[in-house]
């Protein structure tokens, strides 16, 4: 045999998420591929648009394994770039719009991150702060308006860059399924945030279950409501292998949302809790026509299973559910549509069943399985797990402890076999020395008429070390009866976990990611002390 033929290097070489990437752009010219603002464009246009981008940040020395950030509201050229890193072998790491300057230069010094790509239209003066603020800062890439680059802005024009370039063919970088694809970082409603060092098997393994099991609907027209940067970029391949078409909107209220959906007969979107509340207590959510619809996303944080309730009697069964983290992305669990039952509130408190190509145990604090129908740690075995957190050794090793990587979620598998999310190992209060998980509590309040929304945390007590608080968002026009939330918990739950106060606001504070923040909401109650107990 020949030394070519006996050179069996890349014989088993696994297909990964940049590959994927070029094949769902390369499958169609001219269909529709984005509708953005004012851009439509095609498959084709995509596809070379992206060439071009690629082409720009190889002439800056930028490919495998640099670091880069991207910093911009739903622009066109934020779907070229993060195609672009992807195909380049950038090591990506989002900078969330709504984040502060202080988070964001947390996050590209503890990244070092040498590139950043931004909106200087409403970043620009933000950024000419934070290069001063980040040394590692070596190119800033601005998506600038038609004028060009804004005075004061640092960097160069991006897509006038882009523009010096013909569209070649897309080629895949040479990467290895365990290389580190990207760096998000997490919340940090728990400590500071971490970076997770996420793997280009971990892309393909989400891309593939994605694909396998979350029903998408043949006719895709997908609608995306949150942050380009940050999860709705994840719908991007699936989008691309059924051939579908991306909607982005610009910012997020309930009339833009119904309207789009009318205009465009969206088939399917992804909403995270407080975006669903936003719209189920909209007028609109009677009267809007919704019948293209086929499937409406959500995760990212609990949502109450009574609105969740109130959601599939108005529009039908067209939820699905997705469970996952920064750490273990998006899919270690998934309710599909037909189990959405608005007569079950058990099962829609549910996290759906553990998706079958992942490793699932419930653990004790010594990491032994618990017993059947008992809640335990959430831990996790596949290639989707995070190779670990940047610089981190430390926390990497308590979180990947006995090869498995530790959630920090507790739940429970019913006899049904669907997974329970019970609460946040951190967020449980210890009072009087009980345990009691505040999720298990907020699924009881949001039964009641009045609740919009609610947050339970543990404040402190001189009797009892923690005592139970309820954060109530009332419906609107809706008055909360306070003796009424206390009696509702104490005859489900118990007088333990009964809340001994219940304070009504007009919101309940949220993470960059559009998570209830619970270290924000405690601390409001606990000042500089260190609590207590845990």
């Amino acid at each position: 045999m020949s030394a070519v033929t006996d050179d069996l290097t890349h014989l088993h070489d696994p297909v990964l998420f940049p590959h994927l990437l070029i094949k769902g752009l390369s499958a169609h010219d001219d269909r529709p591929c984005l509708f953005l603002g004012d851009t439509v464009a095609t498959y084709r246009e995509v596809r070379e648009r992206t060439s071009q981008f690629v082409q720009a940040l190889r002439s800056l020395g930028v490919g495998e394994g640099t670091p880069a950030s991207v910093l911009s509201a739903n622009r066109p050229e934020v779907l070229y770039n993060m195609a672009a890193q992807s195909i380049t072998g950038t090591r990506g790491t989002p900078l969330h719009p709504l984040g502060s300057l202080e988070d964001h230069a947390y996050v590209c010094n503890d990244a070092g991150i040498e590139v950043l790509v931004y909106d200087a239209e409403y970043f620009g003066a933000h950024v000419a702060e934070l290069v001063e603020r980040c040394p590692t800062i070596k190119h800033c890439l601005a998506i600038c308006p038609p004028s060009g680059l804004p005075e004061g802005c640092p960097g160069q024009d991006y897509a006038a860059l882009a523009d010096r370039f013909e569209p070649q063919p897309l080629i895949p970088p040479s990467v290895q399924p365990g290389d580190i694809a990207s760096v998000p970082y997490t919340g940090g409603t728990t400590g500071k945030p971490k970076g997770v060092m996420a793997t280009y098997a971990g892309a393909a393994t989400m891309t593939q279950i994605q694909l396998m099991e979350w029903e998408f609907p043949d006719e895709l027209r997908f609608l995306l409501a949150t942050p380009l940067s940050h999860a709705a970029a994840a719908f991007f391949l699936p989008v691309l292998f059924k051939g579908g078409a991306l909607y982005c909107m610009q910012g997020f209220s309930a009339e833009e949302f119904f309207g789009l959906i009318e205009q465009h007969r969206i088939t399917a979107t992804m909403l995270v809790p407080v975006m669903l509340y936003v719209l189920l207590d909209s007028p609109l959510a009677d009267t809007a026509d919704l019948s293209s619809l086929d499937t409406i996303y959500y995760g990212a944080s609990p949502m109450s299973p009574t609105r969740l309730a109130e959601g599939i009697r108005k529009w039908g069964k067209k939820f699905a559910q997705f469970y996952g983290q920064s750490e273990v992305p998006m899919a270690i669990s998934f309710l599909s549509k037909g189990d959405h039952d608005p007569d079950d509130l058990a099962r829609l408190s549910s996290a759906g069943k553990p998706t079958p190509w992942i490793t699932l145990g419930l653990l004790d604090d010594d990491g032994n399985p618990v017993p059947p129908g008992e809640p335990g740690e959430i831990c996790v075995r596949s290639p989707l797990v995070m190779k670990g957190y940047l610089g981190k050794p430390e926390e990497t090793a308590e979180t990947l402890a006995g090869g498995w990587c530790h959630t920090g979620d507790v739940g429970r598998i019913d006899e049904h076999g669907f997974l329970h999310i019970v609460d946040r190992k951190k967020d449980m209060i210890v009072t009087g020395g009980f345990n009691v998980f505040p999720r298990e509590v907020e699924d009881v309040i949001s039964t009641l008429p009045f609740v919009g929304q609610v947050a339970v945390v543990g404040v402190p007590s001189d009797k009892w070390g923690e005592e139970v608080k309820a954060v109530i968002v009332p419906k609107p026009g809706e008055t909360v009866d306070v003796e009424a939330v206390k009696e509702a918990v104490k005859q489900a739950k118990g007088s333990v976990q009964a809340p001994k106060s219940v304070d009504v606001v007009d919101s309940i504070p949220l993470s960059a990611l559009g998570k209830p923040d619970k270290k924000a909401l405690r601390a409001q109650f606990w000042g500089d002390q260190a609590r207590g107990v845990n």
